[in-house]
């Protein structure tokens, strides 16, 4: 059955769950409707007004001031994503693109923007047979909408551009003969209202805290396992301790700790230690600010995927067509950087366990192998994580406190929040790796704690890790190890 979309406010579950629905989405009766009733109104506002509209009738940017004949306003549409259509640089990941197809489709249908029904039924098409424009990185100064990024989504729709179709790029003009299609022809407005818009930042949010919440959970898991084998104290994940610092996310951090290590017998033997290193200790404070940045994440994105952010917008029953700034993306790039760095600080105190895991202190080998010397074991495998947590702090340099004119100074201030999203996007990526080195480092310290036995739930991650990554008695490739330890974190947290 195909799944309605409708006017109801979507919270960031809801809209990972039309992600991956395996049934087709439609528009609702009340969207179709809602989209049909601002056309019309903007079609009769064109023919019966002499009045300039920005974008309507006027050229774009600072030439908001040049009127535009009756004749050539398809023509004006037209022009408008063919010279935006300016990116460069990698291909955005379809995953992402996926993403903008669907948040497009929310933004256009509220009925605020002005477009054809057509218009959004086609990009809704794309969405539900799996049909993705190619489209760049490079070239959204995350105001005035995602410009360059949009144009690119946008080139299918008028016959232009290529795209991805069962795992092959493709011209669109071979697309529209595979489906018999024929290109959308833009009417008045159509063409500033799908390439204005936030959506390639909201594309890039929506999955980076998804991926973030994620991690969050992996993080924690790992550093569970990391704690048993470095026979950490668990005094400092205490009710009390936590509580009167008055953290929500430091609060719900080391709850979880106290729960997934209850029953250790490691945890619970007596300590020849008066307490341990602050990557160990101040798990609850460094792991529970992350969180609470994700949480402020999620929040400021879920408002945005319900959004219209086009210019200009379009208010039917109140007779009115508002030229303002609803494109600008300085909500989305304050966040996006800072879930860059609350990210990135999760890497970072990652990588400390696994260098106190390696250090030969308390009971473990130097480099976590039987014979060190002849074998260097676990050694290199540090310096690599090192190397991804220091490409991080780099990649946290926020993007949004930079500005740049653009359009003769029309456009003064721009927030630079596209390249905060794909920074964003490299720092995850990185996270997943340096996850992925502290569970190798993790799971092979427990081995050196036997007879004793971890915590239920930490036994079991150990025992599903192995199935897939052995243990290291002697010097092998690491790479592959790492790669095999990456590819199951990606599993195994995707499941839980």
């Amino acid at each position: 059955m195909p799944i309605e979309l409708t006017s109801n406010y979507l919270s960031l579950e809801e809209f990972e769950h039309l992600l991956n629905a395996n049934d087709s989405l439609v528009l609702s009766a009340e969207l179709q409707e809602r989209i049909k009733t601002c056309r019309d109104y903007l079609d009769q506002k064109v023919a019966n007004s002499t009045q300039l509209i920005y974008g309507i009738n006027t050229g774009f940017g600072s030439l908001c001031d040049t009127a535009i004949s009756t004749a050539d306003l398809e023509a004006l549409q037209r022009n408008l994503v063919c010279s935006h259509a300016c990116g460069m640089g990698e291909e955005v990941p379809l995953v992402i693109v996926r993403r903008m197809l669907l948040l497009k489709v929310l933004g256009l249908s509220k009925g605020a923007s002005g477009v054809q029904l057509a218009t959004v039924e086609r990009l809704l098409f794309f969405f539900n047979n799996h049909i993705y424009p190619v489209v760049y990185q490079q070239g959204s100064l995350g105001a005035s909408g995602d410009l360059a990024p949009l144009a690119h989504l946008s080139l299918p729709l008028i016959g232009e551009g290529e795209v991805y179709f069962e795992n092959q790029k493709i011209s669109t003009n071979e697309l529209n003969k595979k489906f018999n299609l024929k290109p959308i022809v833009l009417q008045s407005k159509e063409g500033l209202a799908l390439l204005n818009g936030t959506q390639f930042m909201s594309a890039y949010a929506t999955y980076a805290v998804a991926q973030a919440y994620q991690l969050f959970e992996g993080f924690n898991q790992v550093a569970a396992l990391s704690m048993e084998a470095y026979d950490a104290r668990k005094e400092p994940f205490a009710a009390n301790v936590n509580e009167i610092r008055n953290q929500v996310g430091q609060i719900r951090v080391a709850a979880w700790f106290r729960k997934h290590l209850e029953g250790s017998q490691i945890m619970e033997q007596a300590k020849a230690h008066v307490q341990d290193p602050y990557s160990f200790r101040c798990i609850p404070q460094v792991h529970g600010a992350s969180l609470d940045t994700i949480d402020h994440a999620a929040q400021v994105v879920t408002r945005e995927i319900n959004a219209v952010t086009d210019n200009p917008t379009v208010f039917p029953e109140d007779d009115q067509v508002v030229s303002a700034g609803n494109f600008h993306g300085q909500p989305l790039a304050l966040i996006l950087d800072f879930l860059a760095i609350a990210m990135a600080e999760m890497g970072s105190i990652s990588e400390r366990r696994t260098y106190k895991l390696i250090s030969g202190t308390r009971g473990l080998p130097a480099f976590l192998v039987k014979n060190p010397g002849l074998n260097s074991g676990l050694m290199i495998t540090q310096y690599t994580c090192a190397s991804i947590v220091s490409q991080n702090k780099q990649l946290c340099t926020p993007a949004s406190v930079d500005t740049i004119d653009s359009s003769n100074g029309q456009e003064d201030h721009v927030s630079m929040g596209a390249n905060a999203a794909t920074k964003l996007f490299r720092v995850l990526d990185n996270c997943q790796k340096i996850l992925a080195i502290e569970l190798i480092h993790a799971a092979q310290g427990l081995e050196f704690r036997r007879p004793l036995q971890a915590a239920v739930w930490t036994e079991a991650l150990h025992a599903q890790f192995r199935a897939v990554v052995p243990s290291l008695e002697t010097d092998r490739i690491m790479a592959t190890d790492m790669q095999a330890a990456q590819q199951f974190l990606k599993q195994y947290l995707a499941h839980e």
